[in-house]
């Protein structure tokens, strides 16, 4: 079938695969090989280099990647395991690791205090506390972050846990549970990828990459398939739906496992942002997994400019001709106790606009606040900008427990890390911080569209135990080189 234009948001005709031009199997990213010692710690080896990949077929673009040409392996682990990471830079320039949605000490959090040297090695080692979930690694370079991701720098990292394996959901990996990695690009007449003129919401590209190649399709074997979908473009915001119309189930977001699936026929990503969902097939049946505009869009002075009126092909699931089947999906998955009453008032407020906020930009000698160990924590988010925004926190995960003072819709409902805020709305969060304190090395909450995050749209605080005081800021000492 012929490719369908449609405008995007430079202005040039987008062509989105139509289910016939889906030709090339799905990558599925190998699950990394650890070792585990006599000290049951599981070890996982990384290393950041280049290489050189067919995104688009045909043509080899240079890309980067952890121990491969582009994104990295799964790493996968269990809650109360000790994990450690080897990591080694071979890139020409410095760069860093770090585990989003994971709670972990600062020290080893990844963010850009912990740089890691051309031919440097970084070594950080953790005790997995938290719920089975779908995160990512990712760099976080200051300044440098989006085209660090831009360049295939990044990977899935799933923990696995007893309450989880208790439930009858697909977790085959690779077979009926997928991650699938969507991210946009723009490429130059050469081939290579293009990082020139980002519009005020980043490096928003014209061809959309699933598991980093273009025009994928996979086979499905199984009756249902778990789709472990993440944002990982820069800007671009996604509202994925079946192109059928069908509904599927919302099982888990980016914290976990939800209390109970709910039904969507669409589902919108922010930069960051995870998705769990279940897509039931019918023999011989074939459907694209597609993303269509974005239709919340108040207070956006320029949807088109930031990519909201483009439609993008995704995926093509091709079911066999014979499925295995598959059980129903539990009623009920995970409870979810609230961290606090939904009249709690706010401890601190964040104000989101330009590239700042608070009407700051990332100062990375600055501490913007430090927090009690222990704290259970309100905060209040506000997009007072006309431009798109998220927020992301490092560390913890967070429940949203209003927008605007009303319940959050159920796809909101479950914990998260990340999430979208439109303009002019407040979004009300309660976390908890346990586990890790430190006066030296800070965590960051910022805007998780990169090339904002690059401008400066961040800050950073310190947890502090009793009696801690911070340690002074001396960037010179936290690089690994």
């Amino acid at each position: 079938m012929a490719l369908a234009p449609v405008i995007a948001a430079t202005g040039c005709a987008v062509r989105t695969a139509a289910p016939a031009a889906a030709t090339r199997p799905l990558p599925v990213p190998p699950l990394a090989a650890p070792v585990v010692g006599a000290d049951g710690v599981r070890r996982f080896t990384l290393r950041a280099q280049q290489g050189g990949t067919e995104m688009v077929r045909g043509t080899r673009t240079p890309t980067w990647g952890y121990s491969g040409d582009v994104l990295g392996p799964t790493l996968r682990a269990r809650r109360g395991e000790r994990v450690a990471v080897t990591v080694t830079n071979a890139l020409p320039e410095a760069t860093s690791v770090h585990w989003h949605g994971m709670h972990v000490p600062a020290r080893f959090d990844g963010g850009p205090h912990q740089m890691i040297a051309p031919g440097a090695t970084w070594s950080p080692e953790w005790t997995i506390q938290q719920p089975a979930a779908t995160l990512w690694y990712h760099p976080h370079p200051h300044g440098a972050t989006e085209k660090h991701v831009q360049r295939g720098l990044s990977g899935f990292f799933l923990i696995d846990d007893e309450d989880t394996d208790a439930l009858d959901l697909p977790h085959d990996y690779g077979v009926d549970d997928i991650p699938l990695v969507v991210q946009d690009r723009r490429f130059t007449a050469g081939g290579a990828l293009d990082e020139s003129d980002p519009t005020d919401v980043g490096l928003l590209g014209d061809t959309i990459v699933t598991n980093g190649i273009a025009g994928a399709h996979f086979t499905v074997t199984t009756q249902r398939v778990r789709l472990r979908v993440l944002n990982g473009s820069s800007g671009r915001l996604y509202r994925l739906a079946l192109a059928d119309g069908r509904g599927f189930d919302l099982i888990g977001t980016d914290g976990g496992l939800l209390p109970e699936p709910v039904r969507l026929t669409d589902i919108q990503l922010s930069p960051g942002e995870r998705a769990e969902i279940v897509v039931t097939m019918s023999p011989g049946k074939n459907v694209t997994v597609r993303s269509l505009p974005i239709t919340e869009r108040a207070g956006i002075d320029r949807a088109r400019e930031f990519g909201f009126d483009d439609a993008f092909d995704i995926l093509v699931l091709r079911a066999a001709e014979t499925l295995r089947p598959a059980p129903a999906l539990p009623a009920t998955l995970i409870p979810l106790l609230p961290l606090v009453a939904p009249d709690s008032a706010p401890n601190r407020s964040f104000d989101l606009q330009w590239f700042m906020i608070n009407n700051r930009r990332m100062d990375m000698n600055r501490i913007d606040m430090t927090i009690p160990l222990g704290a259970t924590e309100v905060w209040t988010v506000r997009n007072k900008d006309n431009w798109p925004h998220n927020f992301h926190v490092h560390d913890v995960r967070f429940q949203i427990v209003a927008v605007d003072g009303n319940p959050p819709p159920p796809a909101l409902s479950g914990w998260k890390d990340t999430v979208y805020t439109e303009p002019y709305r407040t979004y009300t969060l309660a976390m908890r911080f346990t586990d890790h304190a430190d006066p030296t090395f800070p965590y960051m909450y910022h805007c998780h569209l990169l090339h904002h995050e690059d401008q400066g749209m961040m800050g950073q605080f310190l947890v502090l135990a009793p009696g801690q005081q911070p340690a002074p800021m001396d960037m010179s000492a936290m690089g690994h080189g």
